[in-house]
Formats: C-alpha cells, structure tokens, sequence
C-alpha cells in the first residue's frame, strides 16, 4: 500500500512542480511520477543533510515540491537544447 501512496504522491508533487516552474515542460504522466518521487527523495537526503530532518522520517509536501522543482532544473539544464 505505502508503493501505491508513494506513487500517488509522486503524481500530484511532479504536477505541482511542473506547474511552478517556468518554461515548458514535455514529459508524460510517468516522467511526472517519477519526478515527484525523485522530488521527495531528494529533499529527504538534503534534509537529513542539513539537518532539518532526521534519517528516515518523511518530508513534507512543501519540501516534496521544491526537491521536485530542484530535480526539474537540473533535468532542464540536462535536456537544453542548444
């Protein structure tokens, strides 16, 4: 059940970060996912690397979404075509 949330979660956070972020975007519904899901693992380790979060415990949707927005960067400056 925690994939399935997790999965959801991911959709509605790579939505949100998509929809913050400048520019055009062309990626699907499963790229959003995964964004969203990379999002919120990422802001997860900086977290716990700041210190802001112990290890392991779960981060929240604003932190969830800027993890995203980070992840969306630098997917963009990856993608830039020149």
């Amino acid at each position: 059940m925690s994939i399935i949330s997790a999965i959801v979660v991911g959709f509605i956070v790579g939505l949100i970060a998509r929809a913050i972020m400048p520019g055009t975007q062309s990626m699907g519904m499963i790229m959003t996912t995964v964004l969203g899901i990379v999002g919120s693992v990422v802001a997860s380790y900086g977290g716990a690397a700041l210190g802001l979060y112990a290890a392991g415990t779960p981060v929240g949707w604003i932190a969830s979404v800027i993890g995203a927005i980070v992840v969306l960067f630098v997917y963009g400056l990856a993608t830039k075509k020149r």
